[in-house]
């Protein structure tokens, strides 16, 4: 019965994030309402209360769904690259949807939206390339470093979403790869003092 419930729950919430999708491709975010969504999918307008607190946290929900996901779905070190290759197809495949989520909701939100599974992501991703050139990252590197690329990451998105950034996908991932191992190889190099008078990377508590 249990099942039963989460799964009638789960297509609702697709259904009416379905319906959002469609309006937001027509307008920006603070014109649409929670009426006229419910009335696209067929549902009274009270059923959304029962799933989302408000249509920004359907639109996180929506994104956490569709675009998250695929970046889970890759975690291993060799597998980043592809979740992060289908992230920017989803971006282009539904570029109106982004784009008025975008100017609609404040960088808090957006930032949010990364805090999480991608900044989880990316610290994996440090932590498998610092195993693979056996490199003894400490708890304090990987998370000062997965700060960095967590914000750069975010921004280099959405500066190409906005269309200022003319590099391809594929080329942009290959840049943020070759950067992730760059760093490390350089600390390597620090540490097993191959480049005199350079100072050895953040050393903090493990």
């Amino acid at each position: 019965m249990r099942k039963r419930t989460y799964a009638a729950s789960e297509a609702a919430k697709r259904a009416i994030c379905a319906a959002l999708k469609n309006r937001m491709s027509q307008k920006s975010l603070n014109k649409i309402t929670v009426s006229e969504i419910m009335r696209d999918c067929g549902m009274a307008r009270q059923h959304f209360y029962y799933h989302f607190e408000d249509i920004y946290d359907a639109v996180r929900w929506m994104f956490d769904q569709e675009a998250v996901a695929l970046l889970r779905e890759h975690e291993g070190v060799m597998l980043w690259q592809d979740g992060l290759l289908q992230l920017f197809e989803y971006l282009q495949e539904n570029r109106a949807v982004c784009l008025c989520a975008l100017h609609s909701m404040s960088r808090e939100h957006l930032k949010r939206f990364f805090q999480t599974d991608i900044r989880a992501i990316i610290q994996n991703t440090l932590l498998g390339i610092a195993a693979e050139l056996q490199y003894p990252a400490s708890a304090r590197e990987v998370a000062l470093l997965t700060e960095v690329y967590v914000g750069a990451l975010a921004s280099m998105m959405e500066n190409w979403l906005l269309g200022e950034i003319p590099e391809s996908p594929e080329e942009l991932i290959r840049f943020v790869d070759q950067l992730l191992k760059d760093h490390l190889r350089g600390a390597i190099l620090r540490l097993s003092g191959a480049a005199p008078g350079a100072e050895a990377p953040p050393r903090g508590a493990t």
